[in-house]
């Protein structure tokens, strides 16, 4: 009776790097998830789960690079797990890259009010009962988050256009469709448009009030992004302002 040939099985460092990529992205899974469902407090979702999820995308690609060695150094005809391996390698690195990109670059200050115009703030109008139970409030923190914006976003600054306030504020009003905010507000004789972006991952409603004033021969456009909730925001509201800014320019 002939004898069954046994096929090398896939080593088992291999199937732990696999299974704390599972594992890792559940749990990165789950702090958006449950962040939006409420199920998990916001410093629970944020400071627990993502840190954990990364923890163990970290465990992940260490392991499976170190599965994906043990293989390769077998036997041509026992490479079994060199995909498994290179895959679940691959995902803990994008695991950790997750929570990471809000702490890429140089440190964030922690605040959550962005503005081109520090002294003269635009002001929220329409949005605010939308904001009712935001623990942010629309109240500008002042030279204390102005000083500390300037330092962080010196880049930031009012928009000088060369055309009428009418046609800036056109002009204005379709850069905020371009950019998939929710419009909330467009105030032609005030010159003032409010909007709302929500966040990807975890779904954070930030409101965004643009401003627009006749300038020397043409018009000058503000911008504030201000968070409904959290200290700070990583950096958020200043990219989103240099976004629209762009959109703006173009």
């Amino acid at each position: 009776m002939a004898e069954t040939v046994r096929k090398p099985s896939v080593s088992w460092v291999v199937m732990l790097g696999a299974g704390l990529a599972v594992v890792s992205a559940l749990v990165l899974v789950a702090a958006p998830v449950g962040y939006r469902v409420g199920i998990l407090p916001l410093r629970t979702a944020l400071q627990t789960f993502l840190r954990w999820g990364a923890y163990g995308g970290i465990a992940a690609a260490v392991v499976s690079l170190a599965g994906l060695v043990v293989t390769l150094m077998r036997p041509r005809d026992a490479r079994r797990g060199i995909l498994v391996a290179a895959i679940s390698l691959l995902v803990g690195l994008a695991l950790v890259g997750i929570p990471g990109r809000f702490r890429l670059g140089p440190p964030k200050p922690p605040i959550h009010d962005i503005t081109t115009d520090t002294q003269e703030p635009p002001q929220y109008v329409t949005v605010l009962p939308l904001r009712v139970n935001a623990p942010n409030t629309t109240v500008y923190g002042g030279e204390k988050i102005a000083a500390q914006q300037r330092a962080a976003y010196p880049d930031l600054q009012p928009l000088m256009l060369n055309v009428a306030p009418r046609q800036a504020f056109d002009r204005a009003l379709e850069a905020v469709r371009e950019m998939g905010w929710e419009l909330v507000a467009a105030d032609a004789a005030a010159g003032r448009i409010e909007a709302t972006d929500t966040t990807f991952w975890f779904g954070f409603k930030d409101d965004v009030v643009i401003r627009v004033r006749p300038a020397d021969a043409g018009s000058r456009v503000d911008v504030r992004s201000l968070s409904r909730v959290g200290g700070g925001d990583a950096g958020t509201n200043a990219k989103r302002i240099r976004a629209y800014l762009d959109a703006l320019r173009s």
